[in-house]
């Protein structure tokens, strides 16, 4: 019984020491990598922004891009949809200054299967985005103009939902 109570005692002493030590690393990480993704989700905004874009404004999820006189020229929203076929898929999408024209997109986050449903980030495929209504997109399958993966339809059906929900705020924010 000494010898439980002694087991009971050291691994009870070894657990607050490991605990105490995670909880150090935890709140040492948690700012560089809130920063990272900041910067991550800036970068990505840049990148989805219309070539004329000078200035990024943040308006709560929508980001507007204006060009050196401060006229608007463009937008760019997060677009989630859970449908993938792995989970969520994230995306940062930009628009024309009607809101409403995709200019491109990059992929935040998806879970999709490698090879297959992560093609979603070839140029191939998110080309086809470039210039369509973000309101209305569909794959071919469905009636859309859009040219779905190959083995990978739930995944092309999903990043269609996205650019329409990133869609939806930009329409809102104008």
């Amino acid at each position: 019984m000494k010898n439980f109570l002694g087991l009971v005692f050291s691994l009870t002493i070894i657990s607050a020491i490991c605990a105490a030590v995670l909880a150090n690393v935890s709140a040492l990480t948690e700012e560089p990598i809130k920063k990272m993704g900041e910067e991550r989700k800036k970068s990505a905004v840049k990148a989805v922004m219309p070539a004329a874009v000078e200035k990024i404004d943040e308006a709560g999820e929508v980001f507007i891009g204006r060009d050196a006189s401060g006229k608007v020229v463009g937008y760019a929203a997060e677009g989630i949809d859970a449908g993938g076929y792995g989970g969520d898929i994230k995306l940062m999408v930009g628009f024309e200054a009607d809101a409403k024209t995709v200019v491109r997109y990059i992929t935040l986050f998806a879970a999709e299967t490698p090879g297959l449903g992560m093609k979603l980030s070839t140029p191939e495929f998110s080309g086809q985005f470039s210039g369509k209504d973000g309101s209305s997109l569909k794959v071919a399958k469905e009636g859309g103009q859009i040219e779905a993966i190959t083995a990978a339809t739930i995944t092309s059906s999903a990043v269609c939902r996205a650019i329409e929900n990133a869609h939806k705020k930009a329409v809102a924010a104008k």
